[in-house]
């Protein structure tokens, strides 16, 4: 699996070259997607590395720092650049591809040569509660908005604002949970081994931090005009291509993991790092919104809403008991198709 990331460095320069050679938009925003998931590969394990050397607590803020900066960095040049929709539909793509495409395959995977897998349901639920608070919190802008007589974008935006304070206290006080109050629940599998010295991991952090920069940069110069080409929405391109692009590492990782019938971490990973897009990175989205001057309130269509819902839905229904067998990987991943099918098709 390295070599594979390590040969897939190979796409970045030619994707760099082909922007700057003035290839067509829609080949340099295939050749930038591409470039992106070998880039996060090495991003998330320097920051693991990292963490792995630190104690509990700042590695636990590492790694929530961390963790989504590719999709944090895509979603942060995409919102400078004015292009608020794609932000919502990466965010929704994110969350939804998480819990459905990555603990699907991950269940699904990890259960073909097992009668049943066995994980810390308390853990589990604990992350799956942070999410139901992570659909509150995304769910009553809008209704507010529906419902409440003389609401207008300004006091939308002021409820977006609020909302994201306290999503972003609340993620604070998981990782506290986490790392601190309730760590026996999650020490054995958050354990990890350092492989990289102090030096290297840091030199490879800040390297691959840069290239996600540069490539996410030339990826979202290159979107409107692909787009147009291709004749996609935005709503697709980010609640599927790019969300896809951004979690491939996570993705991978979480499934030889539950081969491994380690679902304990596999369930972390993938959950974990749902929860994180919900509870940290859609907050400090709203926080640099009112920095750049763009309006990034956290008005969802219902169509966006609804996928997120029933996603936490279903998944609270698989995992309430502990056990997972591949029949419920594949109810996940079937669920998941019928979704991106609907993201294809769906004109706003």
């Amino acid at each position: 699996m390295q070599r594979f990331f390590l040969g897939g460095l190979v796409i970045v320069p030619i994707a760099i070259l082909a922007r700057y050679l003035g290839w067509s938009d829609t080949t340099v925003f295939f050749l930038a997607a591409l470039a992106i998931i070998p880039l996060a590969k090495f991003l998330g394990e320097a920051t693991e590395e990292i963490a792995s050397r630190s104690g509990p607590a700042l590695g636990g803020l590492l790694n929530a720092t961390f963790g989504n900066a590719t999709e944090l960095i895509i979603a942060g040049l995409a919102l400078n650049a004015g292009l608020i929709e794609l932000v919502k539909a990466s965010i929704t793509g994110s969350i939804v591809g998480n819990l459905l495409l990555v603990l699907g395959a991950s269940i699904f995977v990890g259960g073909l040569r097992r009668k049943k897998q066995i994980f810390n349901a308390t853990a589990a639920q604990a992350s799956a509660a942070m999410l139901l608070l992570g659909v509150i919190a995304l769910t009553i802008p809008q209704i507010f908005l529906l419902t409440s007589p003389g609401a207008n974008a300004s006091h939308s935006k002021d409820l977006s604002v609020l909302v994201a304070v306290i999503m972003f206290v609340m993620y604070l006080a998981f990782l506290f949970f986490i790392f601190r109050t309730h760590k026996h629940l999650y020490t054995e599998e958050l354990g990890h081994a350092s492989r990289w010295s102090k030096r290297k991991s840091i030199a490879i952090l800040l390297a691959s931090t840069a290239g996600v920069g540069w490539v996410s940069e030339i990826l979202v110069k290159s979107i409107e005009p692909a787009l147009h080409n291709l004749g996609w929405t935005e709503l697709f391109v980010g609640a599927v291509i790019i969300a896809i692009i951004g979690n491939a590492a996570e993705h991978a990782s979480a499934v030889v993991v539950a081969a491994k019938n380690r679902m304990d971490l596999s369930l972390q990973i993938a959950i974990g790092s749902a929860t994180q897009i919900a509870m940290f990175v859609v907050p400090l989205l709203v926080f640099a919104g009112l920095l750049l001057g763009q309006n990034m309130d956290l008005i969802f269509t219902t169509f966006e809403l609804a996928t997120i819902i029933v996603s936490v839905f279903i998944v609270n229904t698989v995992i309430q008991d502990g056990e997972s067998n591949w029949f419920e990987g594949a109810q996940l991943l079937s669920a998941y198709a019928i979704i991106a099918v609907g993201f294809f098709l769906y004109a706003a």
